[in-house]
């Protein structure tokens, strides 16, 4: 192969992407989203509070009232000797905004019934702090009726919520205190970074060979250069497009974020943030992850540390404790491994078919490696050094990803090495066999491609 024509052929891809009104879109819009995405759920969750609602109360029971303790939210206003029905009828003129009726007390199982009435839908936080309140009233009432005295003192003595403290020993025996949940948090975003490049890019690799084909530009591309010459020339184009704009995304987004914290005052934004909800709902709505899914995956959070320390000392203990220099250098190395890899049979399927319709069968087989990588690294946290995620940071199609994932939690430097070295010949071969597809494939025009017809072209010399 002649270097100096696939360069030419790198510029070229290069200086077209680049120049294109969606590449600065997406790498400018792009920061700004990912800065969007850290600030604004503290944020909203700030702003977005129920102030100066007014709640009226019908108590039955006689005993829920003095549990519906005012808040700066809800006022809650005590109408247990009126009808319902009457406050419903004059709702609105009584400036209410909703209704809350309690059953008499049901002396059999020692419980009640609520209904909440209001002119709109009620908020979820409304509802869930009347809910709590009731509990409160009737397990105090529950307490009570057994007739022991301090039962109430008792359970709470009983009841154990023992937070646990981890260290990480130095090589001297030497504890420095870490918060799994960093480490956790940073292998789910570079998984999902890696897992998003690669399918991007490597898709961007395929639609640029069909576009090409089905244009007829190709037919005098090659007669200017060798056809392996084109796929290297486009993959390595690509590439090189996708670390400028990871590159400037890192550097905006993290001028973004500092920004902002200066302007609005990010940390007393989070330290009201950390008294109203705790870090697992947090990072739920920041993810757009159900809570109840991360939780039932393993994913919880315990804020209180022992004495001497605290769970904010473990955060930031953790955060100034990571390699970044280490994870950074292998995000890049493995990007583009994984990258060449993929684009490389991206590029085959694309000079295979005349449309973008005509891809689905042959890229099924390639794609889903890469779906289960992004399975494996997401549970990778639970248990980095356990078989399948150790087998899946060592097979070379799905090694990009949950490697990634890994690292964070401390990989040997030997598996490092060889997962390395196997991606890289895996490559080769990928490549070498991609070249001979697209070679014959970039040129075929008006039958569609099947397996059988792929295997025939390996075959050739």
């Amino acid at each position: 192969m002649n270097f100096h024509i696939i360069n030419v052929i790198i510029g070229r891809e290069y200086l077209t992407r680049v120049k294109k009104k969606s590449f600065l879109l997406t790498t400018f819009l792009a920061p700004i989203f990912l800065a969007a995405i850290m600030i604004l759920p503290s944020v909203i969750m700030f702003m977005a509070e129920d102030k100066g609602k007014q709640v009226a109360v019908v108590d039955g029971s006689g005993i829920v009232m003095p549990y519906m303790v005012d808040s700066e939210a809800v006022d809650y206003v005590d109408y247990s000797g009126e009808q319902p029905d009457s406050i419903k009828a004059g709702f609105k003129g009584m400036g209410l905004d909703a209704l809350v009726v309690v059953s008499p007390l049901d002396q059999e199982t020692r419980s009640v019934s609520v209904s909440a009435y209001s002119l709109k839908p009620m908020s979820v936080d409304m509802k869930e702090a009347i809910r709590a309140n009731v509990n409160r009233a009737v397990e105090d009432y529950r307490l009570e009726s057994y007739d022991i005295d301090g039962l109430k003192q008792i359970l709470e003595d009983v009841q154990a919520d023992i937070p646990v403290a981890t260290y990480t020993l130095e090589d001297d025996g030497e504890a420095r205190i870490t918060s799994s949940e960093v480490y956790m948090f940073v292998s789910l975003i570079f998984s999902i970074i890696i897992y998003m490049f690669i399918a991007m890019f490597s898709g961007m690799v395929m639609q640029s060979v069909i576009e090409e084909k089905s244009s007829r530009v190709v037919e005098v591309l090659v007669s200017s250069v060798k056809a392996t010459e084109l796929m290297f020339g486009k993959i390595i184009g690509v590439a090189c497009v996708a670390l400028t704009q990871f590159f400037l995304w890192v550097v905006l987004t993290g001028v973004l974020v500092a920004g902002a914290g200066a302007v609005i005052g990010f940390d007393s934004i989070a330290e009201s943030a950390a008294v109203q909800t705790d870090p697992m709902t947090q990072m739920a709505e920041g993810l757009g992850v159900d809570q109840e899914i991360m939780e039932q995956s393993g994913m919880t959070v315990q804020m209180e540390m022992p004495s001497g320390d605290s769970e904010l000392a473990a955060v930031l203990q953790t955060l100034k404790d990571i390699d970044y220099p280490m994870l950074l250098i292998s995000f890049v190395i493995y990007f583009i491994l994984g990258y060449l890899l993929y684009a490389s049979l991206f590029a085959a399927i694309g000079s295979a078919v005349e449309n973008e319709a005509d891809t689905q069968q042959l890229q099924l087989p390639v794609t889903i490696p890469l779906i289960l990588a992004f399975f494996i690294a997401f549970y990778a946290f639970k248990a980095p050094d356990s078989q399948v995620v150790f087998w899946g940071s060592m097979i070379p199609f799905t090694s990009p990803i949950v490697m990634l994932a890994r690292i964070p939690f401390g990989v040997p430097v030997w598996e490092l090495v060889l997962s390395v070295v196997l991606l890289l010949l895996t490559f080769a071969g990928i490549a070498y066999i991609s070249a001979k597809i697209y070679k014959i494939g970039i040129l075929m025009f008006g039958k569609k491609t099947t397996f059988k017809d792929l295997y025939k072209w390996l075959k050739q010399k």
